[in-house]
C-alpha cells in the first residue's frame, strides 16, 4: 500500500507518527501496569494519536482494551450508553455473541441494534439504559465485572472526558465515577480531553473529584528538530528536496503544533513537483494559504465575541500577556474598566481561545489562529 505523506485531521500512526518515545514509554508502563493516566495539553498536539500508537504495544493476552469518544455527550445516560456500549462490544469474543453477553451483564436492556450486511463494517447499538433501568453505579461497575468474569484486566480509554466537565451537576457525576472507578482492581482508565481549561478544571483542582486520580502526563510540543528529520525524511521519499532550515522553519512558522506542522508540510508538498527544490517562497506560500483554509473556522470563532473581547485577543497578539488591569493598557486596547478584565479572561477561557498560566501569562491556544488575528484583525 502507497504510503500518504502528511496526514492531519485523523489520528496519525506508523509512517506518520514521530517522535513521542519517552512519553510512549511513560504511558506503556502505565497501560501495563494497571496505572490510570490523564492525559493533557492544548488542541492539535497529537494527543488521540499517542494514545492509540501506544495500545497497538500493549499485550492484548493480558489486558482487554477499549476506546470510546463521548465527544457530542449531552447527559450523564448518553455516557452511560456509549460507555457501556463501547466496552460490551469491544470486549465480546466474536460480535454475534456480545448481545448475549450484554443481556447477562447487564439486566433490563431493551436494546436496538443497526447492524450492516457488510460483516466487516460497524454496527450500531442502544442499550436503552435510562435512570428508570439502571443506576450509575451499574453501569460504572460494568467494566470490572468483565474483568473479572474474563479473567484479564481492561483498560478504557475515553476521549473527549472534558464532556463531563459540561453537564449539569458535573461535580456530582465526578463523585459518582470516582468513587466507583477508584475502588476497581481489575480496570485502569486513560482519561483525555481536547479542551485544555476544562480538562484542568476537573484534573488540577483540589476541591475536585478527580484530583490525583492517576498519573498526570501534560503533553508537551515535539521538537523542532524532530520534525525537521521527519519533514526531510518524507520529502525525500516523494522525490522533493527541502533544506533541514526550511523543514524546521515549517515547524517553527505554526509553534510545534503537531496537526499543523502535518497540514502545512502537506500544503508545501503536494505543491511541489517531483524532482524540485523547495524555495522560501514556497514555504511563505503555503503559509498564507494555510492561514485562507482556516479561514472559515476563524472568523466562525470570533464571531460570537463582544468588541471588548475581541480588543483582548488583539492585546493578547499584540504581545501583551500580564497586567491587562492597567489603565494604560486597558486604554491602549479599549478593554474597558478594571472590572472588566476578570469578565473578558473568563469569557474567552471558556470559549478555549486563551489559556492562562503563571510562567507564561495570557496566550493565545492556537498559534495559526493568533497569526491570522495579526493579519485580519489588526
Amino acid at each position: 500500500m502507497e504510503k500518504k505523506s502528511f496526514v492531519y485531521g485523523v489520528p496519525v500512526s506508523g509512517y506518520n507518527f514521530t517522535g513521542r518515545e519517552e512519553e510512549t514509554h511513560r504511558l506503556l508502563a502505565d497501560f501495563q501496569g494497571g496505572i490510570n493516566v490523564i492525559l493533557m495539553s492544548p488542541r492539535r498536539l497529537g494527543k488521540t494519536s499517542l494514545v492509540k500508537h501506544t495500545l497497538q504495544q500493549v499485550d492484548r493476552e493480558q489486558i482487554l482494551v477499549v476506546y470510546v469518544d463521548i465527544f457530542g455527550c449531552k447527559s450523564e445516560y448518553e455516557i452511560y450508553n456509549k460507555l457501556a456500549s463501547a466496552i460490551l462490544q469491544q470486549t465480546a469474543n466474536q460480535r454475534q455473541l456480545w448481545l448475549e453477553e450484554a443481556k447477562d451483564f447487564i439486566y433490563r436492556l431493551s436494546p436496538k441494534i443497526s447492524i450492516s450486511p457488510d460483516p466487516y463494517s460497524e454496527y450500531s447499538v442502544s442499550l436503552g439504559i435510562t435512570p428508570k433501568t439502571h443506576t450509575p453505579e451499574e453501569i460504572l461497575s460494568l467494566p470490572e465485572k468483565i474483568a473479572e468474569r474474563k479473567g484479564k484486566r481492561l483498560l478504557v480509554c475515553i476521549d473527549e472526558f472534558q464532556q463531563v466537565g459540561e453537564l449539569s451537576d458535573s461535580t456530582q457525576i465526578q463523585a459518582r465515577m470516582r468513587g466507583v472507578w477508584q475502588h476497581q482492581q481489575q480496570v485502569s482508565y486513560c482519561l483525555f480531553g481536547s479542551k485544555h481549561h476544562l480538562m484542568g478544571s476537573i484534573f488540577l483542582n483540589k476541591s475536585m473529584p478527580f484530583y490525583q486520580f492517576g498519573d498526570l502526563i501534560a503533553l508537551k510540543k515535539i521538537s523542532v528538530d524532530d520534525w525537521a528529520d521527519y519533514i526531510c525524511q518524507h520529502f525525500a521519499d516523494g522525490h522533493r528536496t527541502i533544506s533541514k532550515n526550511q523543514a524546521a522553519r515549517i515547524a517553527t512558522l505554526v509553534d510545534c503544533y503537531s496537526a499543523y506542522v502535518q497540514q502545512l508540510a502537506w500544503i508545501i508538498y503536494s505543491q511541489a513537483k517531483e524532482g524540485s527544490v523547495i524555495t522560501d517562497e514556497q514555504i511563505a506560500s503555503g503559509f498564507n494559504d494555510l492561514l485562507a483554509i482556516n479561514d472559515v473556522l476563524f472568523i466562525q470563532a470570533v464571531e460570537p465575541l463582544t468588541e471588548y473581547q475581541m480588543n483582548f485577543l488583539r492585546a493578547v497578539a499584540s504581545g501583551v500577556n500580564k497586567d491587562f488591569t492597567l489603565e494604560d493598557i486597558r486604554q491602549q486596547y479599549h478593554l474597558g474598566s478594571y472590572s472588566n478584565i476578570p469578565r473578558l479572561k473568563t469569557a474567552l477561557i471558556n470559549a478555549d481561545l486563551i489559556d492562562s498560566s503563571p510562567q507564561t501569562g495570557i496566550t493565545i491556544t492556537d498559534p495559526v489562529f493568533e497569526q491570522w488575528i495579526r493579519r485580519k484583525m489588526m
